[in-house]
């Protein structure tokens, strides 16, 4: 179904964009959570004037871009964001935020789809790219800052990005751990149900109550101690 995005969406879209999305994913996590609403035909119809009243504020020739570009290279944005000690974003800095800030602190208008980044998740320095027209791109400064604090120099920065690296990797490595686990638990079900594998004695003694287990050793010894 086609829904309007109420916020920017990692691999989904930009906020005010129509996409065309899954009908139990826009009723159960997009709608839920006011992240899109559905595209009727009034809201598209809005959505389609604020995207021209926009365009109409964008770089249009050559000239006008070649301008805007100069303008960029001495703008710097900040964000200002909760981030964790490896500095992981609690959020996101999407290509609308950076968009907005522009024209709020600035007056700059871009096409949000031209900005040639992704969701940025962790603090940092960044050379953000924005296609301004045909043959014609800038790039404005941005600082996504730890929220109450400075950014550390770039070496520490790269420090935390590879702590953060190798944790993730750690966790993976644990997780396929489990799943090996998993899966071989499993096989072996299936190959004893199947009658493929016989159940260990420890298996079986597990099965019985404590007075059958009592008793299933005392016959074995009894067994043992008879004359051949």
């Amino acid at each position: 179904m086609e829904v309007i995005l109420r916020q920017d969406i990692d691999k989904v879209g930009l906020r005010g964009e129509v996409v065309n999305v899954a009908r139990g994913y826009a009723r159960n996590f997009l709608f839920p959570r006011g992240l899109a609403d559905e595209a009727t035909p009034a809201r598209v119809a809005e959505v389609r004037k604020v995207e021209e009243r926009r365009s109409q504020q964008e770089a249009k020739t050559f000239e006008e871009a070649q301008s805007l570009a100069e303008k960029l290279g001495q703008v710097e944005l900040r964000f200002d964001v909760k981030a964790g000690d490896t500095g992981s974003l609690f959020g996101s800095v999407t290509p609308t935020d950076i968009t907005d800030e522009l024209w709020t602190k600035h007056k700059i208008r871009v096409d949000r789809r031209k900005v040639g980044t992704d969701t940025i998740k962790r603090i940092g320095r960044y050379q953000v790219p924005i296609e301004l027209f045909q043959d014609v791109t800038g790039e404005v400064r941005t600082l996504v800052v730890p929220e109450g604090g400075e950014l550390p120099p770039e070496e520490e920065l790269q420090a935390m990005e590879a702590a953060e690296a190798a944790k993730q990797a750690e966790e993976k490595h644990e997780l396929d751990l489990d799943e090996l686990d998993a899966a071989a638990l499993a096989q072996e079900a299936e190959l004893t149900a199947s009658g493929e594998l016989q159940p260990s004695s420890e298996d079986v003694a597990g099965e019985l109550s404590d007075d059958e287990f009592d008793r299933a050793v005392d016959a074995g010894t009894t067994e043992e101690q008879q004359p051949s």
